[in-house]
């Protein structure tokens, strides 16, 4: 959206351990001889770089400056790239008022997706994703990248073996959330002030059909059987529960009081949603066989962007306002670590789990 409502989780001590800060020289030479192991990969809006941590004692080993605004993250596939949505438009927090937004200084030339070599961490070249890039989604085999471009209602289809542009789609308005189905067959992407998403065909970008769902739809995740989805709406503070097959909403779900929620995420084995509350300061925790919450996890304030390991173990949550990570352990639900990154982190990524065999419904 254009006025960004950062993240943030301000953990108790006694939730968990603090990582030490990036190093004071945070240049991708500094940090060449970095550990192997399960990597995260984390956005900061402010500073405009990203954070490496390590997941194995979840510790800093690296920052990639990007010059750029940066939302938007996802490792390919294969594991060997990392992609970034840098922006050249203002950010505009809520205190500030469409009038003075509107004299900020933009710079489209800064518009665009970046490539990062997850080896070398160095950019291998920054593609044209339309204008003002937020959030996107790779097909399952990464041949193609979809993007929402907040500030026009449309959606940029990206090649990302050639860097080329292939295809610019209207949408609903001030679309953010992308999302593919695991069997590639479908994109949706949502449109947060026409209270809606939109299926498109993933090759040409056609729009197949649309379904309303509650106010402000931010964020949106797939079960691994591509049967349902569920939708995160900001000011609805509800999850959407989509029928896909049926193209119609099946089920709202209602969140705590006071929940402004964002970030989505399905756990590997499609027994758990996860969903940043914002400024609630909880991840509800729901069940998808019944559509309720289960269990909360208090963390602090404005969650944002989630992200969850391969093999759903631990939950990573990108926390703005107070610069860091938390790191939640899938099975007690507690933060076991926080972890300090740039300013005003936005989205976190890793590694995809591998593909779960897709079933007829």
């Amino acid at each position: 959206m254009r006025r960004v409502l950062f993240v943030g989780f301000a953990v108790l001590a006694a939730c968990g351990r603090r990582a030490a800060p990036p190093p004071a020289d945070n240049s991708v030479a500094a940090n060449a001889a970095a550990p192997a192991g399960l990597l995260a990969y984390v956005s900061n809006e402010v500073s405009q770089d990203l954070t490496v941590i390590a997941t194995a004692r979840d510790s800093v080993i690296a920052t990639i400056p990007l010059g750029a605004r940066v939302r938007g993250v996802h490792v390919s596939p294969d594991g060997r790239f990392v992609y970034v949505a840098l922006s050249g438009s203002p950010r505009c927090p809520p205190t500030m008022s469409d009038a003075d937004c509107a004299k900020l200084p933009v710079d489209k030339q800064k518009d665009g997706v970046a490539q990062i070599d997850v080896t070398t961490r160095a950019v291998v070249r920054t593609m044209p994703g339309g204008s003002d890039p937020e959030q996107f989604a790779l097909s399952p085999d990464g041949s193609r990248l979809y993007v929402s471009n907040e500030d026009a209602a449309t959606a940029s289809i990206l090649e990302p073996t050639t860097g080329k542009l292939v295809a610019t789609v209207p949408v609903g308005t001030e679309p953010e959330g992308v999302a593919v189905s695991p069997d590639g067959k479908l994109v949706f992407v949502t449109g947060e002030t026409s209270n809606n998403i939109t299926a498109l065909d993933p090759e040409n970008g056609t729009v197949l059909f649309h379904v309303a769902v509650d106010k402000r739809p931010r964020d949106l995740a797939f079960l691994p059987d591509g049967s349902r989805l569920y939708v995160s709406a900001e000011v609805g503070g509800t999850v959407s529960v989509v029928d896909v097959a049926k193209r119609r909403r099946i089920a709202v779900i209602p969140l705590p009081e006071g929940s402004r929620p964002m970030g989505v995420r399905v756990a590997p084995d499609g027994k758990r949603v996860y969903v940043a509350t914002g400024r609630h300061g909880t991840v509800e925790v729901i069940d998808p066989a019944t559509n309720t919450i289960v269990a909360s996890v208090k963390v602090g304030t404005r969650p944002w962007g989630l992200a969850i390991t391969p093999d759903g173990k631990k939950l990573y949550s990108a926390n703005g306002p107070s610069n860091d990570v938390s790191v939640i352990d899938t099975d007690s639900l507690k933060v076991i670590a926080t972890v300090a990154v740039g300013q005003s982190p936005w989205g976190v990524a890793l590694p995809p789990p591998p593909p779960a065999p897709i079933l007829p419904h």
